[in-house]
């Protein structure tokens, strides 16, 4: 056999995958411009969520802690695949599993005590912060009332 012909042979069900995949595509494609609507009017064009017509602004501006929490959340979450992973061969891996597994998380923790620390997953910003003043309680049984 010469090496063409090997390569199809090792290769083929890749191939009809892939053909099959842009196959599928090209159909959709096209039978959604066949059998689509022609009709062009300024309702057709407007954005809508869900089937109800949005009220307001849809350009609105979000604050980038929204943003910040949901990277936070993104690292946290992969750390939570990573140690599933790990549990699941924790009697392969013995103490050296176990060893490298905890210095992960205590890596991670000092990574969200830095977070904590300077703020960043606060909604206000510090200026906006009160800081809460403990009163002094008085331990008398007296009527501090008293006139």
């Amino acid at each position: 056999m010469s090496t063409t012909t090997e390569v199809i042979a090792h290769h083929w069900a890749f191939i009809v995958f892939i053909v099959i995949a842009f196959g599928l595509c090209a159909f959709m494609l096209t039978g959604g411009w066949l059998l689509g609507g022609r009709a062009r009017a300024r309702h057709k064009d407007t954005p809508f969520e869900s089937g109800i017509e949005s009220v307001g602004d849809t350009h609105i501006r979000l604050s980038a802690k929204f943003y910040l929490v949901a990277m936070f959340f993104v690292i946290f979450d992969v750390e939570a695949l990573y140690l599933y992973a790990w549990s699941t061969s924790i009697r392969e891996s013995g103490w050296v599993g176990f060893v490298e597994a905890a210095i992960f998380i205590l890596v991670l923790l000092a990574g969200l005590v830095y977070l904590v620390r300077i703020g960043a997953l606060d909604w206000a910003p510090a200026r906006r912060r009160v800081v809460v003043k403990s009163i002094p309680v008085s331990h008398s049984h007296t009527n501090p009332h008293k006139q």
